[in-house]
């Protein structure tokens, strides 16, 4: 089969020559014709099989054709130089948008981070234009590079900023108006002869009743259903009768480890849970005083129906069984023995987290939080007493950061994550005091790290406005760790517990450490040194202030 090579790729697939219309014409011959015969042509020979247009092959002997081949030629590399710079382009703008978000470029970008706001209102519908009446630019950008002179310019910022001001307390009329519901539900009374803050309340239910029907920590977790089914079975036996009602009792918990996160406070709780004389919370942090009261389960998921207090006194049932059999017992000797209980509540947020006051409470000054836990706390139990376990914070923002992190951790990471954080607060702090920026829910879910949370004396000085001195216990991780005996023993007579026999003291000090970092977190090493110098820096005039309120040096942690 011979196909004419100037215009057989016209053809179709049938009738392939005569149809060729360079070739034909009113007075064609196939062999006189030069195109046809082949004259300055190639021709291409295939097999049998039809072929397809895509595979013809043209080649050109024509002069005058060539320069249409090097016009194709030029062409094909004109796009492709167009391309190549579409490609740098789009290179370079990544570049610099995200160069200037975390503080890469090698120029000063004109992208900065500001203040945030502690109004509610900018946190819906409210446009860029309107976000810049309340955003203070900062000074500066922050360079991945471990340039320690600009960061610390930004630290110099804050630390002059500083001021450790006394707050208002709320009067208890106040507290009442902003939580009717839950003073209603709690007496200001309670049992004379408990430790724990206990009192009796009716209970209308008949014995086919679920008394944890409606229990939100029941219904949003399947992990502590088993312990309510457990309830369940042996709640009618703990009810007491009386004139035909039925009455069940509630308790509060004696004490509250109340902070910080990543300093042990796990650890602790286990060890106090082997204590005969010590009950816990069926759940180790119910986080309620903090999160749940207010719909929160998780901070990322936003708001949910808000548990209520008969959900949280729930959570105390096992430890008010026993408290009951005591106080219905005949026997003085037992009862003397076995009424020592006390009951623990062990939420690592209770010290720090008050992130949610901004959505419920009004009449805020100058964007400080009207209203905190501790005020609270202390309206319902002013005898309550608290333990709070601290550690270096340079070391707990990087635990921290290993424990939440998700991916992508390192130490490289890490001091940019700290770098980001530093100038987020320091532009918080050019409008807003000291108190206003560490209670800012808007700052603390923008902040990479939780710097906020190793600010230990702003959340103490604001518990010591409330709370007195003596019913506060404040222990370091370092001398727990060290000396784990010796801490015990303080956390003991701190909640008047009674001496130990020597196998039950062993059994608490001498079991392994609980919560203790992942093998994947330690493979990653120490944080970078220029890290931990920014970190020292920042942290060192609250360490300052807290030695300075506890009476202790030990708390500038300048040994670690």
């Amino acid at each position: 089969m011979r196909y004419c090579i100037n215009c057989c790729i016209h053809l179709l697939p049938n009738d392939l020559h005569r149809q060729c219309f360079r070739c034909r014409g009113p007075d064609h011959n196939n062999h006189k014709c030069p195109v046809c015969r082949g004259e300055n042509k190639i021709p291409l020979y295939t097999d049998s099989k039809q072929m397809k247009w895509l595979a013809v092959l043209e080649v050109r002997t024509d002069h005058c054709e060539s320069w249409n081949g090097l016009f194709c030629l030029r062409k094909g590399k004109l796009c492709s130089l167009m391309f190549g710079l579409i490609i740098m382009t789009l290179v370079m703008v990544s570049y610099i948008l995200t160069g200037a978000k975390h503080g890469l470029l090698l120029i000063p970008s004109p992208f900065h981070y500001g203040a945030f706001a502690s109004n509610p209102s900018l946190m819906d519908n409210e446009s860029l234009s309107d976000m810049k009446d309340h955003y203070q630019p900062s000074k500066m950008n922050i360079s991945y590079v471990k340039d320690y002179p600009s960061i610390k310019l930004i630290i110099d910022t804050i630390t002059s900023k500083i001021e450790f001001i006394t707050r208002q307390r709320p009067d208890l009329e106040e507290l009442r108006k902003q939580e009717p519901h839950m003073f209603s539900v709690i007496p200001n009374k309670f049992l004379p002869n408990s430790k724990n803050p206990c009192w009796y309340e009716e209970y209308r239910g008949n014995t086919t009743t679920d008394p944890y029907a409606t229990n939100s920590y029941a219904l949003y977790s399947k992990r502590f259903r088993i312990i309510f089914d457990y309830l369940r079975k042996v709640f009618w036996n703990h009810l007491y009768h009386y004139k035909d009602k039925h009455y069940r009792l509630r308790c509060l918990p004696h004490f509250y480890i109340i902070g910080q996160p990543k300093c042990g406070t796990t650890d602790l709780y286990d060890r106090l849970r082997l204590h005969p004389d010590v009950r816990f919370s069926a759940i180790k942090e119910p986080h309620w005083w903090t999160r749940k009261r207010f719909g929160i389960i998780r901070l990322r998921d936003g708001f949910h129906d808000r548990y209520p207090v008969e959900d949280y006194l729930d959570l105390f049932d096992l430890a008010a069984h026993q408290i009951q059999s005591v106080l219905q017992s005949d026997a003085g000797k037992e009862r003397g023995k076995r009424n020592n209980i006390i009951i623990g509540e062990a939420s690592a947020s209770t010290m720090w987290d008050n992130n949610a006051w901004i959505f419920f409470y009004d009449n805020s000054t100058e964007g400080e939080p009207p209203f905190l836990i501790q005020d609270f706390i202390h309206a319902f139990q002013p005898n309550a007493k608290l333990i709070i376990m601290l550690r270096d914070p340079v070391e707990r923002l990087y635990s921290d950061y290993l424990y939440f992190a998700s991916a992508n951790k390192s130490a490289e990471d890490f001091h940019e994550k700290v770098a980001e954080s530093l100038q987020l607060f320091e532009g918080c702090m050019l409008d807003y005091s000291l108190r206003a920026c560490v209670y800012n829910n808007t700052l603390n879910n923008a902040m990479p790290v939780r710097l906020q949370v190793g600010l230990y004396v702003v959340y103490l000085l604001d518990w010591l406005t409330v709370f007195n001195k003596d019913q506060i216990l404040v222990l370091r991780l370092e001398d727990h760790a060290s000396n784990m005996r010796y801490t015990m023993h303080m956390v003991f007579q701190f909640l008047d517990l009674g001496p130990l026999s020597e196998k039950q003291e062993a059994l608490i000090t001498k079991s392994p450490a609980s919560n203790t970092r992942r093998p994947e977190d330690r493979s990653l090493g120490p944080m970078l040194p220029t890290t931990k110098a920014i970190l020292r820096d920042f942290y060192r005039p609250f360490n300052t202030k807290l030695a300075q309120v506890l009476f202790d040096d030990a708390f500038l942690w300048k040994r670690t």
